[in-house]
């Protein structure tokens, strides 16, 4: 099954920048899951948890 991620367009200081749905949530600190865990849903929600961490350590 094939489905279209949505983007979305936010203004910057430089313009205009168009960008997923999912990395504009993460840079929120917001992690969607929209299915099923299972072994690749787990790493990838990993890998963003361990992405945050990283960002600011303090929270």
């Amino acid at each position: 099954m094939s489905y279209t991620i949505p983007y979305v367009i936010e203004d910057t200081g430089r313009g205009e920048r168009a960008m997923d749905i999912y990395s504009r949530l993460l840079k929120d600190r917001i992690i969607f899951i929209g299915t099923e865990i299972n072994d690749q849903i787990a790493n990838t929600v990993i890998a963003q948890l361990l992405f945050l961490r990283a960002e600011d350590p303090k929270t």
